[in-house]
């Protein structure tokens, strides 16, 4: 008669929507075999309905002599669930979500290099620079010119930030003392100037721009953003390192590397030095390159066993970053299909062993899923070298590429079920007066900016609490897999991982960024977003 998927073309799409619900506290599993096993005059029968926080469950079985009023709710299941073939949009909430369920898509949205105090150091109530009378009250030591540097506004719309892998974080860092930023970016100075990415080419003689500020002069729509929504004032970059090592812990909760293919018990801590993808291989031997192998089990193989949907955007253009620490290199084209340094998800095995190389995507399906109201429940977009924010891209391309991120969600049938999590991946050698607690031997890192932006985010918030991007892998687990955690002893593929990220005593909740009782707060459509042709140029 027809297969499973002829009879109800949108029952994978469904189910890779609804993954774990739960109904007083107990989470309901959506049974594959039942879903719509075979089809009975063209229609496939409902057995059981369950709604739980907004989602309906329609659970089928086939009927070898269906009654009249079986096939009428078979067509009704059809109407709703089986959509010709297309994914069928997210279902709209209802009175039965609540809490953090009421939350049916999450976004991150990683940018690229800056501090927290760079970007909102003066923020009116934030921890940010210590002041004196409305002046700096700290200085960090130049050791070129022998004086102490204080704080200042950069209205420059190009920085140069610096140097930004372990050993200049720990030199950055200084114990707690938070005085090596001028240093290390004059050691970064001495041995880059290599294209028109070198932040080692700004003119001599200046101040260090690793001491300047920008605030809602340069960066208006961020600065809003923390007015209207939620500003984190004691986020931290999950590892004291650069990006790789900082992409790899925003999906997986970890850094490592691997030396048996295939095999998550051979993995061992890497906070500086994971294999790097095969575009990083600069000093190949023989010209080949060899494919890295994150063998590690990462978030998206949870989601993939709960069948919740996830979507990684990526943009065309340059890649974002350099190899390692450097501050300047090469510019190299990507695309969805060439990862890098900022992408790090094609080289999970789980992902090839799920069959998901296919949820890697460019951004102009990012685009259509927000106009369309097909958002999946999990989202993570990265930048291209321009849009990045990442020395010496324009601080304000950046701004206007992310604004218009958030607009198109804003205006899309999925805003009044999202969350929105803007962070930047390190600190880029700029400065910052927290020193950062530890947590174990791969961090945290260094304090990064960071933004929660939802119809349910409180309004003008400051968040205090301590962050990493360890909290947002927390906020999904909780809504959507049950509170299950990537933990070697209880989500069926082990790895060695030094602990569980998530269950850190130091991390905070997310939340407690949010009301849920709360009528959806209205869309803020903020003004000089980039169109999506001009955040993601054809290479």
């Amino acid at each position: 008669m027809g297969s499973r998927d002829a009879a109800c073309p949108a029952g994978r799409a469904a189910r890779s929507r609804r993954g774990t619900r739960r109904i007083a506290g107990r989470p309901i599993r959506p049974s594959h075999a039942q879903d719509c096993p075979g089809i009975l005059h063209g229609v496939c029968a409902p057995l059981i309905v369950l709604t739980s926080y907004g989602a309906t469950v329609v659970r089928m079985k086939h009927l070898s002599h269906p009654s009249p009023l079986i096939l009428a709710l078979g067509a009704l299941a059809l109407a709703s669930a089986c959509s010709g073939g297309h994914p069928a949009a997210s279902p709209s909430p209802t009175a039965a979500a609540s809490g953090i369920h009421k939350i049916r898509h999450v976004v991150v949205i990683m940018q690229e290099n800056r501090s927290f105090d760079s970007y909102f150091g003066t923020f009116p109530g934030a921890d940010g620079i210590p002041m004196t009378d409305g002046q700096p009250a700290v200085c960090v030591p130049d050791p070129r010119s022998g004086t102490c540097v204080k704080p200042f506004h950069d209205p420059a719309d190009r920085n140069a930030g610096g140097p930004h892998g372990e050993s200049n974080a720990t030199a950055d860092i200084d114990s707690g003392k938070m005085d090596g930023f001028i240093a290390q970016q004059e050691r970064g100075r001495a041995t880059s100037c290599a294209n028109r990415f070198s932040p080692g080419c700004a003119q001599t003689g200046v101040l260090p721009d690793v001491m300047g500020y920008h605030d809602q002069r340069e960066i208006p729509n961020y600065w809003q953003y923390a007015k209207d929504f939620v500003l984190q004032d004691h986020m931290f970059e999950p590892n004291a390192s650069w990006s790789l090592p900082s992409h790899l812990f925003t999906v997986s909760a970890w850094s490592a590397i691997c030396s048996i293919q295939g095999d998550p018990m051979s993995c061992t801590n890497a906070l500086q030095s994971p294999n790097l993808p095969p575009d990083f291989q600069r000093h190949a031997v023989n010209g080949t390159v060899k494919r890295p192998d994150y063998a590690w089990t990462d978030l998206t193989y949870l989601l993939h066993k709960d069948n919740v949907s996830w979507a990684y955007y990526v943009a065309n253009g340059t890649e974002p970053d350099c190899e390692n620490d450097q501050m300047a290199c090469t510019p190299k084209r990507q695309s969805a299909g060439t990862p890098g340094i900022w992408n790090p998800l094609p080289w999970f095995d789980t992902v090839h062993q799920d069959g998901q190389l296919g949820n890697i995507q460019q951004l102009t399906k990012f685009y259509d899923a927000a106009k369309n109201g097909t958002l999946p429940a999990v989202s993570w977009i990265d930048p291209n070298g321009a849009t990045s924010e990442h020395p010496p891209a324009l601080v304000s391309t950046g701004q206007a590429y992310v604004t218009g991120l958030i607009n198109a969600i804003m205006q899309g049938p999925d805003w009044d079920s999202t969350a929105i999590f803007l962070a930047w991946d390190d600190w880029g050698g700029f400065y910052d007066h927290v020193a950062p607690p530890k947590v174990d031997e791969n961090g945290y890192g260094l304090r990064i900016p960071a933004l929660v932006i939802s119809p349910y985010a409180k309004q003008g918030y400051i968040d205090h609490q301590t962050l990493s991007f360890d909290a947002y892998l927390k906020f999904i687990e909780d809504d959507f897999l049950g509170g299950q955690r990537l933990d070697p002893k209880t989500d069926g593929r082990p790895d060695p991982r030094p602990d569980v990220r998530e269950n850190a005593p130091q991390l905070g909740d997310l939340v407690s960024d949010f009301d849920f009782s709360q009528q959806p707060r209205k869309p803020v459509i903020l003004p000089g977003a980039a169109s999506p042709a001009a955040a993601s140029p054809t290479p």
